[in-house]
């Protein structure tokens, strides 16, 4: 039997780092879509995501994007640190941007010439010089670099200079900070991708030290790969560094988490249980672009899908598994896992929500907070964040 208080207990433990490019416009390859609204900086984008925490009482930090979270001045960031610690909020992964300059047309730290490789890896210091300013534990990065076509670079080359270039980010990092590698399958180098898998990221990592952990986007793998084992691999390794949490349905789509496919978050969130990895150590992040609905109760809404998905993980028998896996009764493990997941934890989450004096369905409060409408009407003028901004 499953112990309800301790599942209760652990879901209030729960923290989901939400994006702060998120709540800007965002859109197709084909066109960005603007909605009234939007946040004009990052400062419009903390009083939003202080909204997303304080209906669901489980999202209390914020990732930044730089250049797209820049802010002026000397001590920018740490007032922007101390704008979100007021609104109960911390400032959560420094993402890079090594992808939207020109230059970085035939990669950044993995270009065949010098001088952009010197501009890509100044970037990264930068990021971390950010990460010293705001309190930030994680240095998040994705790279676009890769090849077109056959014969363009050396892939073998590229490998040795994306090497080269994570290992002085590395030595630069603080005592209690950690570099975070994220791998994506393709897009926008169609050819090779230079980290295209979990086993590149893997491998980098290891040789740079125990301080570089491997980022899972939901979203960045080839149809029918098994995620989950994925993550029930870096857990024994101990290089999970943490989640981007979205949802596909062909490629990296970047939709609310759970859309396409409920059932995967589930059993990725059960390997995560069963491999000790529902800690503080793990980063539970959301990587998302909201085209076409409203941003705010799509993140709200994300978030409430992680937790389902957590409530039915924690709800596992985890005794009744592991001896009908032991005796080989196949039917039986299956059935004990597929118990869970048909188990309707709203109610469960709604007493979650009430004992942590929250109200039990975040979506209906938000609604009601007219919050919405509020924004609409003050963020009148000024240039919107979005994709570049």
């Amino acid at each position: 039997m499953t112990d309800l208080a301790a599942v209760k207990a652990a879901l209030k433990t729960q923290a989901v780092e939400t994006p702060s490019w998120a709540y800007g416009n965002s859109g197709t390859r084909f066109k960005v879509f603007a909605q009234a609204g939007v946040p004009r900086d990052p400062w419009e984008k903390l009083q939003d995501a202080a909204k997303v925490h304080e209906f669901t009482g489980v999202a209390p930090t914020v990732a930044l994007h730089i250049p797209w979270d820049r802010v002026d001045g000397g001590d920018g960031y740490a007032e922007l640190a101390e704008y979100a610690e007021e609104r109960g909020l911390g400032l959560g992964a420094i993402n890079s941007n090594t992808f939207q300059d020109d230059e970085y047309r035939l990669g950044s730290i993995c270009h065949p010439d010098a001088a952009v490789r010197r501009r890509a890896r100044d970037h990264l210091l930068e990021c971390v010089d950010i990460m010293d300013a705001t309190g930030s534990r994680d240095l998040k990065l994705w790279f676009a670099d890769g090849t077109n076509y056959p014969g363009q670079d050396h892939i073998r080359a590229r490998q040795d200079r994306l090497a080269e270039g994570l290992a002085e980010v590395y030595e630069r990092l603080g005592e209690r900070q950690r570099l975070l590698l994220e791998y994506k399958l393709f897009e926008p180098a169609f050819y090779t991708t230079d980290v295209p898998d979990w086993g590149t990221a893997y491998a980098h990592c290891l040789k740079l030290g125990a301080k570089a952990r491997v980022v899972v986007d939901t979203g960045h793998h080839a149809p029918g790969t098994n995620i989950e084992f994925i993550v029930a691999t870096l857990l024994r390794e101990g290089r999970l560094g943490g989640f981007d949490f979205n949802s596909r349905f062909y490629a990296d789509d970047d939709l609310m988490v759970g859309a396409a496919d409920p059932f995967q978050l589930f059993r990725i969130m059960s390997e995560v249980v069963r491999g000790g990895g529902f800690s503080p150590e793990i980063a539970f992040m959301l990587d998302q672009c909201h085209n076409i609905e409203a941003k705010i109760p799509a993140i709200i809404r994300s978030v409430m899908n992680v937790q389902e998905a957590t409530a039915k993980a924690l709800l596992v028998d985890r005794e009744a598994l592991a001896a009908a896996q032991a005796s080989g009764d196949v039917l039986g493990a299956n059935g004990v896992l597929m118990d869970a997941y048909d188990t309707d934890v709203r109610p469960l989450l709604r007493e979650v929500r009430e004992e942590m004096d929250l109200d039990p369905d975040p979506l209906a409060a938000y609604a009601r907070s007219g919050w919405g409408q509020r924004i609409v009407a003050e963020r009148v003028g000024g240039r919107q964040a979005g994709w570049g901004a």
